[in-house]
């Protein structure tokens, strides 16, 4: 029978891998999600336990491994247009303010999980654009996540019905997706271009993504330590442009991360806006 049991200093240990390597802080008693997230992989790979699984991605002996387990425990729960607020700020507010000064605009979607962000994104944008012809006639959208499976089912575009279910009014499902013959739809082409994907970890530098105007990093500090997002949101101070904006989840916050950006109460939702200086 296959062993599922996991000891306490295999749990540590792993904990701490897995901050190194991806920033997100298990906790205490986590050992449940760890084991229902990895223990698929122990067939997929052929290996008898979860001991021997992690004596392998400790030694860094499978690379291929190693990244199925950083994979397995990412968070990809997603909707579309998550908490609605962040997409009419981004309409009415952003994107005709950036649009005054700037020619072009650059919008970076950190995090994309399975792509509900950075399409809502654009389809946001593509609503703009056809209210106000000739407008926003270049911008562009990177989105970008740890995980390789993520990024590989992003730009496919294909989604089931239950995703499709989950925060997509019909009207926008009517309008930018079309069906399938195995009951799912697939996103439209041109929402599709509108977004380029790679694959980026915030540990890691964003030097080669360049600089963007917006930056949406949601629901992503919350499984960081103090340390890990202190490090990841002064590498976005620097990846976005003077006066450019800075979009949180709803229960995050810069308090006492960084100083250098201004926060604006839109009722609802709150958004930071990085300093000139």
């Amino acid at each position: 029978m296959t062993e599922i049991v996991i000891t306490q200093d295999e749990y540590r240990e792993f904990c701490v891998y897995l901050e190194s390597k991806c920033g997100i802080v298990l906790g205490d008693k986590k050992q449940y999600l760890v084991r229902s997230r990895l223990f698929p992989l122990l067939g997929c790979f052929d290996i008898e336990s979860i001991s021997v699984l992690f004596q392998i991605i400790f030694s860094n002996r499978n690379k291929e491994l190693s990244v199925a387990a950083i994979d397995a425990m990412t968070t990809n729960e997603t909707l579309w247009f998550r908490d609605v607020y962040p997409f009419e700020v981004l309409a009415h507010r952003l994107l005709p303010e950036i649009a005054k000064t700037n020619s072009a605009i650059k919008i970076w979607s950190a995090a994309s999980s399975s792509g509900q962000e950075p399409y809502s994104i654009a389809m946001t944008i593509k609503e703009v654009q056809s209210s106000r012809p000739g407008f926003l006639k270049d911008i562009s959208i990177t989105a970008t996540d740890i995980s390789s499976t993520m990024l590989k089912n992003c730009r496919s575009g294909i989604y089931d019905n239950l995703a499709l279910s989950r925060g997509l009014s019909v009207e926008r499902k009517q309008q930018f997706f079309y069906s399938t013959e195995e009951e799912r739809m697939i996103i439209n082409d041109d929402i599709k271009c509108m977004v380029t994907f790679k694959e980026q970890n915030l540990m890691e530098s964003y030097a080669s993504l360049g600089k963007f105007d917006i930056i949406f990093c949601r629901n992503v500090l919350i499984y960081f330590s103090l340390e890990m997002k202190l490090k990841v949101i002064n590498q976005m101070e620097k990846a976005l442009n003077p006066g450019g904006y800075l979009l949180l989840g709803a229960s995050e916050s810069l308090t006492g991360i960084n100083d250098r950006f201004e926060m604006i109460r839109c009722n609802p939702g709150i958004i930071y806006k990085l300093s000139l200086k």
